[in-house]
C-alpha cells in the first residue's frame, strides 16, 4: 500500500488577502496547478484545462478596492471543485459536473480508462484541498463579521459563452446569481443587478447560474453574510479556446462595468437596507 500522499503547502491551495473591510472576493475556479498524481491520470486532452475560469484572479486582482479581501485557488476544479458540496449533492436539475467529475463540461472523459479516483483517492484530496479552503473561507467571513457585523462577498466565475451540454444558445455576457434571492439582501441583489443592467453587456439574474456551493451555503443573510455569484461569458475578455489567451481591449472593457458592480457591492451597509 503507497503511503497517502503529504498534505500541500497552504501555497498551493489557495493565496489569501485579509483586508480591513467587509468585501470580499472570492475566484474557487481560475487554479491551473495540476498535481503530479492528478496529471498521470488525466488524459493529454483534458490537461488542456479547458473548464478553467481563465484569468479570473487576474481581473480580481485588477478589481479589489483598497482594503478588500482576496481569495484565489491555485489548484484545478479537475481536483477537487471548490463550488460543490463535499457530499456531491447536485446543486442544478440539469447538466453539470460534480465536486471530481469525470468528464468536461462537454461530456468528455477526463481520465485515462481505470484511472478514476476511487473512494480512498476522492476522500484524500477533500482532506488535501477542499477541507483548507474552506475552512479558510470560513474563518475569513467569521473574521470580517466580526470586525463589521457583516460581510459582503462576489464569488466571481467564467465560462466558455457556448457549451451546448449546460445549456442553449449563447449564454448572457454577465450571470448574476443570488440563489433565487435568498443568498443576499433584496437591496444588494436590486443594486448589483442595476449595475449590471446599465452597461453595454447583456445580463441576466438567477437564469442558469443561480450560484454555486459557495454562495448558498455561505449567503446567509440572517447572519450577515450577503454573497453574489457572478458569471462572465470568456467572449467577453478572452480567446475561448486554447491557449486561453487574454485580449487586454476587451478586458478593460468588462472591468469597467465590473468595477461598478464591485463599487455597489463595497458600499453597501445592511442598516441601509433595514431603514
Amino acid at each position: 500500500m503507497q503511503d497517502a500522499p503529504a498534505l500541500p503547502e497552504k501555497r498551493l491551495v489557495f493565496e489569501q488577502i485579509c483586508g480591513s473591510t467587509p468585501l470580499l472576493l472570492n475566484v474557487p475556479h481560475a487554479g491551473t496547478q495540476v498535481p503530479d498524481s492528478l496529471r498521470a491520470a488525466l488524459t493529454p486532452g483534458a490537461l488542456d484545462l479547458s473548464d478553467t475560469d481563465w484569468h479570473m484572479d487576474r481581473i480580481a486582482r485588477d478589481l479589489l478596492p483598497e482594503g478588500a479581501s482576496l481569495m484565489v485557488a491555485n489548484v484545478t476544479r479537475y481536483a477537487v471543485d471548490l463550488n460543490r458540496p463535499s457530499d456531491d449533492k447536485p446543486l442544478y436539475a440539469g447538466a453539470t459536473t460534480g465536486l471530481m467529475s469525470t468528464i468536461t463540461f462537454d461530456g468528455v472523459p477526463l481520465y485515462r480508462p481505470g484511472a478514476e479516483p476511487d473512494a480512498a483517492e476522492q476522500a484524500e484530496r477533500i482532506a488535501a484541498w477542499w477541507t483548507p479552503y474552506h475552512a479558510a473561507l470560513a474563518a475569513e467571513i467569521a473574521r470580517i463579521k466580526a470586525a463589521h457585523g457583516y460581510c459582503v462577498m462576489l464569488d466571481m466565475h467564467s465560462i466558455r459563452s457556448q457549451v451546448p451540454r449546460l445549456f442553449e444558445g449563447r449564454l448572457p455576457d454577465l450571470n448574476l446569481g443570488t440563489n433565487s434571492g435568498a443568498a443576499c439582501a433584496p437591496g444588494l441583489s436590486d443594486a448589483a443587478f442595476a449595475a449590471l443592467q446599465a452597461s453595454e453587456y447583456s445580463a441576466v439574474r438567477d437564469g442558469r447560474f443561480k450560484g454555486g456551493y459557495i454562495t448558498r451555503h455561505y449567503g446567509q443573510p440572517e447572519q450577515n453574510v450577503h454573497a453574489l455569484q457572478i458569471e462572465i461569458a470568456q467572449e467577453c475578455y478572452m480567446q475561448e479556446e486554447t491557449p486561453w489567451s487574454y485580449i487586454p481591449e476587451r478586458a478593460d472593457r468588462l472591468k469597467e462595468t465590473l468595477a461598478r458592480l464591485i463599487a455597489v457591492m463595497a458600499d453597501f451597509h445592511p442598516e441601509t437596507e433595514q431603514s
